[in-house]
């Protein structure tokens, strides 16, 4: 059975990265790098990487799609994402309902959308009600 091992957050400042994603995920994650700071998530990696901070030519791009992550106390991590500069998500739509905000999805998960300060789509859901499409 494949594990899933690390997910990549670019960023344009590793130490601003660090300090959001500390306030948000309420751990203190690992530097690695000059341009890496991990974050441990129950056995996969949520790897912040700035490639200029590590010498690499390339450009930080933000993700396409969003990343899904399983969060405890919902509420308290809406807080977190507001202290730490955030952008709620505001485009709501039939399907999903709002997305700024703690909402329970038709599929059952609650769950509420930001942004990441760098652009990066990022959905936190509550981990009661993760649905997984087994029935």
């Amino acid at each position: 059975m494949p594990k899933l091992y690390r997910i990549l957050v670019p960023v344009t400042d590793i130490d601003a990265a660090a300090g959001f994603y500390e306030t948000v995920l309420g751990v203190a994650g690992q530097r690695v790098s000059p341009g890496r700071h991990y974050f441990d998530c129950e056995g996969t990696i949520l790897a912040c990487f700035d490639p200029a901070a590590d010498m690499e030519e390339r450009t930080a791009r933000p993700n396409p799609e969003d990343i899904y992550i399983a969060v405890d106390d919902l509420e308290e991590t809406l807080r977190a994402c507001q202290r730490a500069g955030a952008a709620l998500s505001s485009a709501d739509t039939p399907e999903t309902g709002p997305l700024g905000q703690i909402y329970q999805r038709p599929w059952g998960e609650t769950s509420f959308y930001i942004t990441d300060p760098f652009g990066n789509p990022v959905c936190f859901v509550d981990r009661d009600t993760i649905f997984t499409g087994n029935v």
